[in-house]
């Protein structure tokens, strides 16, 4: 029986899965990873000795050697490359065909041995990277002993690629249809066979087969974002304008927003200078408590673990904090950003609140006791020689030069200090004997007054002894 009569004859069940783009059919050989290099043949002749995967142009796989594709689970047909979106599910299609002659199968020449295949696809897949998924088939008695095709997957965003267990299953004309291969598919392999998993295949394409399995692409994600609100108001904003010592509450909202589960999910918050927390104020709600639970403070420290979330699980974290004092503060507008963090196996996220207080400056003064921009702060007029400005700032003159100092001028003091001081003890000592000499006058005189008669008297009778004596 030739190639063509024996694929007329291949299940319909296999049929179905050939459906291949012929864009795929036609790629070229030397565009594909395959290995390794081996001699080909042709559907219409096969091979004359046992080898896997080697004809160029069969007619509902095209080249054999290109044997590993992928697409999308249920959707369109496979193809080399897929890019992978998140929360989708792929098949990854590995062909098989024991390329003998089925002349070579009764002496059991054609008839393969240890047949087994072994896969493997990349567990994360990065934005900018291309992943191959590729699949190995090998036989103990087969030339080359083993031979190898990849496909491949690229994503936008980090990806994860989870193996959907119990997926991978057998496409076969024989028993084996449907069973499905152990997960040694994805380390040392898994035999294949006709009759049974068992190793042994004979030559020719109604004993080939396809072994398909499935992945799921998770994309681990998350939001996190962070609210302020006057306290007790549940007012929830990005910024919110306060008092110095007034108290505000915070909430951060996190939100598994991939498609696996994030285990222990830290929360941690950056406290800014200029807020206090308040001791015993943190809580946390979810589904587990809805109403909320106080958890330890450090929230504002080495953070808190709030536990495990499903996709599309959240939870919200609550605390209270008070804005400082003026003294503690800047004079002007104050921005005290908070910044909470959510971290997880899938990494991490941040998001700001921010808390704005003005505080009074102190007024400048022009001069003591005057605040800038007061009237008093303008000189009243240019005081000229002669004139000073008085406190009203008004120009008034002086009732002589204004003294000059310096060390001469001091000396000079010191002796017209000297000089009117020895001037006014000599007047007042002059004028004292003044007093004296005067007063030693009148007495003088008052005695004269008092003897006049006296002397009156004696000159009278002086002069009459004079009378008599002369006479």
């Amino acid at each position: 029986m030739n190639y063509l009569e024996l694929t007329k004859k291949i299940n319909t069940r296999v049929a179905a899965v050939l459906v291949i783009s012929a864009a795929v059919v036609g790629v070229s050989t030397q565009a594909l990873a395959w290995g390794p290099e081996r001699p080909t043949t042709s559907g219409e002749t096969g091979a004359d000795f046992i080898t896997f995967n080697s004809i160029t142009d069969n007619k509902k796989v095209g080249d054999e050697r290109n044997f590993v594709r992928i697409r999308e689970a249920g959707a369109g047909e496979y193809i080399n490359e897929a890019k992978l979106q998140p929360g989708k599910q792929y098949e990854v299609m590995t062909y098989y065909h024991n390329n003998a002659k089925t002349s070579l199968n009764a002496s059991g020449v054609g008839i393969a041995k240890d047949v087994s295949v072994r896969t493997k696809m990349p567990s994360v897949v990065k934005p900018g990277e291309r992943g191959n998924v590729s699949s190995i088939i090998s036989a103990s008695n087969a030339a080359p002993k083993e031979v190898w095709d990849e496909a491949y997957v690229t994503s936008d965003t980090d990806v994860a690629l989870k193996y959907i267990a119990g997926s991978a299953k057998v496409t076969s004309n024989g028993p084996v249809n449907g069973q499905i291969l152990p997960d040694s598919l994805f380390s040392t392999g898994a035999l294949l066979g006709y009759d049974s998993l068992n190793g042994v295949l004979p030559g020719c394409a109604e004993y080939s087969g396809f072994v398909i399995y499935k992945f799921r692409v998770d994309a681990p994600n998350f939001d996190v974002q962070k609210q302020v609100s006057p306290t007790g108001q549940k007012q929830w904003q990005e910024s919110y304008a306060a008092k110095p010592g007034e108290k505000v509450d915070y909430k951060i909202t996190y939100t598994n927003t991939g498609t696996t589960a994030q285990n222990d999910v830290n929360i941690k918050d950056a406290m800014p200078k200029g807020m206090l927390y308040q001791p015993g104020s943190t809580k946390v709600y979810n589904t587990a408590n809805p109403s909320g639970r106080g958890v330890s403070d450090n929230i504002v420290t080495s953070g808190i673990n709030i536990g495990n979330y499903a996709a599309g699980g959240n939870a919200v974290v609550t605390y209270s904090a008070t804005v400082a004092n003026p003294n503690d503060l800047v004079c002007g507008a104050n921005t005290l950003p908070n910044t909470a963090s959510a971290i997880t196996s899938g990494g991490a996220k941040s998001d700001t609140a921010n808390v704005t207080v003005a505080v009074a400056c102190a007024a400048e003064e022009c001069k003591p006791g005057v605040p800038k921009g007061d009237a008093r702060c303008t000189e009243a007029c240019v005081p000229t020689e002669g004139q000073v400005v008085d406190a009203n700032g008004n120009c008034v003159a002086t009732s002589g030069s204004l003294p000059t100092t310096g060390p001469a001028e001091t000396i000079l003091t010191i002796i017209g200090i000297g000089a009117l001081t020895a001037g006014g003890a000599y007047w007042y000592r002059s004028r004292q004997n003044l007093k004296k000499a005067l007063a030693g006058v009148n007495l003088e005189h008052e005695e004269k007054a008092h003897d006049a008669p006296k002397l009156l008297k004696a000159r009278t009778d002086t002069h009459k002894e004079d009378d008599k004596t002369d006479f």
